[in-house]
């Protein structure tokens, strides 16, 4: 049953029974719209509570029947907000853990609202590109004035039900039994007529066009990539210039216009692509896992540090190793600040941060971590320190603890024979700075055993990271991707570009930062270790000798003050370099190449388009299970912009066969190799298909 129905003294009481956050499914709108005429029709009630099941009033719509007949199917939410507006005996809304979206919705549907504190109350439709589209956007202002509901209605974050105690949102606050308290009030009111409706009550807002003008001004700059927030001014205002109904009709109107936008999509695309991430298709929801209640990080650099953050943050006890007594004292000394930075902010309070400062300790032997239930080695890029390490591991630690790798590129088998116990391995590449970046991939290795990977999954969901499965291949499946783009943004190097006109094309596109600015923060010295193994491995590969010349001037990047850009002390703006210009101007005639002028189109085709094609060998191989993977991996751990939806999303809006034929183009230019056509790539073009 997705809503049951039973009679408290003469009280009905309707609870939403759809786990995990009773999402309004077909099923649950109908038994919510039955209920009500059951309870209509019976003579002993005089009134009717909706609650929530579990863990949740209502989290809104159900994920799982988008974009399927059911999602459309009546009663349609519109209908069931009818019934409980137009219901002959008062309805009162028991409120608590989260009402968001038509949840909320739901609920302002209802003559009375009462909470528990501690509710999560949210409109966060803007988030999917879209405005809120069951009356949220008339109702709201009505209830918590207008300059409340825009905030919520536009940014999309939650609010503590105890905040919005003082507004008519809430006609009661209930300590203790909710259910006790919420039948108590139904049956106080259950007399009242006539039965209050949101709808009537009249918005006081003085001066209301000046507001809006301000706001409109606001929010354009904050969401210049996205319609759906200016979308949701424009309806806000209407529940102050027009009548309810008027104002609904706006409401409608801009919700299906968002719903066809790209940006839109876009954001759908990532919503759901996050969620199918943590699918495994041969690891079954109820395998075992194994218990984490302690945590070990070897390093205690920058990423060890980071990393072991994450799980202070989640309440895990953590233990970083070092080698170095100053080595340890610096990690433990930069977690520190790290946090006392955040304290001061106000983002973090004091039991917060004693909390998670005392759960995180430095040691210098690995016997005092022989007892962690998963260790996570992040030291040094190089297989013969990795080598080290696990066969320490293996010598020290429990049976069943998980060993993993923080490698972002090396064999993750390889790292595992190290070992004796190559099932409990698995790699999980956390990104810099590991405390505030969503994505780990999550290496599976030849024998990594399937409890080690839904352990790890259900970890990462702990600790607020964005898990993304990878096959074992040199750089997994983003900087595998990122090698094919930071070769391409080279070659444009020699054929006509400066750096500062690829990075400023790119980030016109949307992306946080173009490949010169992200190589100088990385370290040019990094790359040029990392290609000059790639070479001695693969010397069929092509790179360009540009970030060579660079590396050997002792332009490292922002760490010593010049790479593709010039630093000045303590800044980090790039600044255009004459000496880089001319060093890339005359490599281009060293190597018989005529410099020629490119558009921004074509800067932007190559880059993004050396992406596709290398994510489509990667799906072809098995290294990325899916496609919505890959824009996971990128829209998360590489600044893709999330309104393009990611590389491959961004590729099927284009069209694949425009994709093919875009390189084909530049298949007839230099390093006209580098632009073959995936298998999987050219068959979907061909058969008019897209990879999502």
């Amino acid at each position: 049953m997705s809503a049951t129905y039973e009679v408290e003294n003469r009280t009905a009481v309707i609870t939403l029974n759809n786990p995990p956050v009773n999402g309004l499914s077909h099923a649950t709108r109908a038994g919510i719209v039955d209920g009500l005429k059951m309870a209509m029709a019976d003579k002993i009630v005089n009134s009717v509570v909706i609650t929530g099941a579990g863990h949740a009033f209502s989290g809104g719509a159900d994920v799982r029947e988008f974009n399927t007949p059911k999602s459309f199917a009546e009663p349609t939410l519109h209908m069931v907000i009818a019934a409980l507006e137009d219901a002959q005996k008062p309805v009162v809304a028991a409120v608590h853990s989260t009402a968001m979206g038509g949840g909320l919705e739901l609920a302002l549907a209802c003559h009375y609202r009462v909470a528990t504190a501690g509710a999560q109350i949210a409109m966060p439709e803007v988030k999917l590109g879209i405005v809120p589209g069951a009356g949220g956007t008339q109702r709201l202002p009505r209830l918590v004035g207008v300059e409340t509901a825009l905030n919520m209605i536009v940014s999309g974050n939650s609010v503590l039900s105890e905040d919005l105690a003082g507004t008519r949102l809430f006609d009661q606050m209930i300590e203790g039994d909710l259910m006790a308290g919420a039948i108590a009030f139904a049956d106080k009111v259950a007399d009242v007529r006539p039965l209050p409706k949101v709808r009537d009550i009249k918005i006081d807002c003085p001066n209301y066009e000046t507001f809006f003008q301000q706001a409109r001004i606001t929010v354009s700059v904050q969401s210049a990539n996205f319609p759906a927030p200016e979308k949701c001014v424009d309806c806000v205002a209407a529940s102050v210039s027009m009548k309810f109904e008027d104002g609904m009709k706006v409401e409608r109107e801009n919700f299906l216009a968002l719903l066809q936008t790209t940006e839109s999509k876009a954001l759908r695309h990532a919503f759901f692509g996050e969620r199918a991430a943590g699918k495994i298709p041969d690891v079954p929801d109820d395998t075992p896992k194994r218990p984490i209640k302690s945590a070990a990080i070897i390093g205690a650099g920058t990423m060890g540090g980071g990393i072991a953050m994450n799980f202070a943050n989640a309440g895990i006890p953590v233990m970083l190793v070092e080698m170095k007594p100053e080595a340890l004292d610096k990690g433990l000394a930069a977690i520190r600040k790290n946090y006392e930075n955040t304290l001061k902010k106000g983002k973090l309070t004091q039991q917060k941060f004693d909390e998670r400062v005392g759960l995180i300790r430095g040691t210098l032997s690995y016997d005092d971590i022989k007892n962690a239930d998963i260790v996570i080695e992040a030291v040094f890029e190089e297989m013969g320190v990795k080598e080290k390490v696990f066969r320490k591991l293996d010598e020290v630690m429990k049976p069943g603890a998980i060993l993993s790798s923080n490698t972002s590129s090396l064999d993750l088998n390889k790292i595992a024979d190290f070992t004796k116990r190559p099932q409990d391995v698995i790699g999980l590449h956390f990104f810099s700075p590991a405390n505030v970046m969503k994505l780990v991939e999550i290496v599976r290795g030849e024998k990594t055993a399937n409890d080690v990977l839904a352990t790890t999954m259900a970890l990462l969901k702990k600790i607020k990271k964005t898990g993304v499965v990878s096959g074992v291949c040199d750089g997994f499946i983003g900087n595998r991707m990122l090698d094919m783009y930071t070769r391409q943004a080279a070659f444009l190097l020699e054929e006509g570009c400066l750096p500062e006109q690829v990075d400023k094309a790119i980030e016109k596109y949307g992306f946080a930062m173009g490949p010169f600015r992200m190589g100088d923060l990385a370290g040019v010295d990094v790359s040029w270790a990392i290609r000059k193994r790639r070479i001695a491995e693969r010397p069929d590969m092509e790179y360009s000798k540009i970030g060579d010349l660079l590396y050997e001037k002792g332009r490292y990047g922002q760490k010593n003050g010049g790479g593709w850009y010039d630093y000045k002390p303590g800044d980090r703006t790039p600044i255009p370099s004459l000496l880089v210009s001319e060093m890339i101007i005359n490599h281009s005639k060293d190597i018989g190449v005529e410099r020629r002028k490119i558009s921004d189109q074509e800067i932007v085709e190559r880059l993004i388009y050396a992406l596709v094609n290398e994510a489509a060998y990667l799906l072809e191989e098995g290294i990325a299970q899916r496609a919505s993977d890959v824009d996971i991996v990128y829209l998360t751990g590489y600044g893709f912009p999330r309104h393009r939806g990611g590389p491959m999303f961004y590729a099927d809006t284009v069209g694949l066969s425009n994709v093919v034929v875009a390189m084909g183009k530049y298949a007839l230019g230099r390093h006209g190799g580098f632009w073959k056509p995936a298998p999987l790539l050219a068959k979907l073009a061909a058969e008019g298909k897209t990879f999502n």
